[in-house]
């Protein structure tokens, strides 16, 4: 059994000159009652090796695989997601473009892009890029038996991508677009809607796919397209006014002649794959 030993403490004595302080005037807060909201990385770690029941080591070796597959996603070594871009079929004279009559050649096919033109974003755009670049690039043509055109439609297809991922170059181009040149001379006319069996429907047939393709130079959005014969007055009377003070952002610099660019420098931003 220890033994307890009982030790004298004597304080030493206060200093002659010692007065206590005076009491503070501030009062002390009432006592709050708070709410702790449970947040931060430590506790969304918690949450996810409570639900998927997993072990300080099992949940740790989960977050290095989830990093490296980010890492390769932006290394473009994986893509799970294609957004089913880059891959329409490649016709003789698309493989055949000169790249120095780059301003001549549809940029959207280049990249196999036709069925979404200026619909295309950003990312269907960078993925399908990647696509034609790794198909196309002359390094996978390099000792190859035969003549190829591949390096020449590599510099078309770098040039695509450069006029494409530039806002206003791409808005220069998407103002031409070679695609929409038929269309757009082939307006419906007055005698073929009176022709019509049901002129009311033949006209917002006939008139709503030249709208559609109008609004998209309009500066201003939403942009109301035709509806239909039964529309009430108010959306009859938007609609107009929207499209008699219709602001356009079209352009027509593309069309500017100017010296053809060197097909070298079709390529000065071309990505290393």
């Amino acid at each position: 059994m220890a033994d307890i030993i009982s030790l004298p403490v004597r304080p030493p004595p206060l200093p002659k000159d010692w007065e206590p302080k005076p009491a503070e005037a501030k009062s002390i807060s009432p006592f709050v009652d708070r709410t702790l909201i449970p947040v931060g990385p430590a506790y969304l770690a918690h949450v996810q090796r409570a639900i998927h029941d997993l072990s300080f080591e099992e949940h740790d070796k989960h977050l290095e695989e989830e990093q490296k597959r980010q890492r390769d996603l932006e290394q473009g070594e994986e893509v799970e997601d294609d957004l089913g871009v880059g891959d329409e079929e490649e016709a003789d004279d698309l493989l055949l473009l000169d790249p120095k009559e780059w301003k001549k050649q549809d940029h959207y096919a280049v990249l196999g892009l036709s069925h979404l033109r200026y619909k295309a974003n950003a990312l269907q755009i960078k993925i399908a890029h990647r696509k034609k670049v790794l198909k196309h690039h002359p390094d996978k043509k390099a000792g190859a038996v035969g003549d190829s055109n591949d390096d020449a439609f590599f510099k078309c297809i770098q040039k695509a991508n450069d006029v494409l991922t530039h806002p206003e170059k791409r808005r220069q181009f998407d103002s031409v677009d070679p695609y929409y040149d038929l269309y757009e001379a082939d307006v419906p006319t007055a005698q073929q809607v009176a022709k019509a069996k049901d002129p009311n429907t033949a006209f917002f047939k006939l008139f709503a796919p030249v709208f559609e393709r109008e609004a998209r130079f309009s500066r201003k959005e939403p942009v109301p397209l035709l509806g239909e014969y039964s529309d009430s007055k108010e959306k009859v009377e938007g609609f107009y006014d929207f499209w008699y003070n219709f602001d356009s952002w079209r352009s027509f610099e593309y069309l500017d002649k100017e010296v053809n660019e060197g097909s070298d420098r079709c390529v000065s931003n071309a990505v290393a794959y």
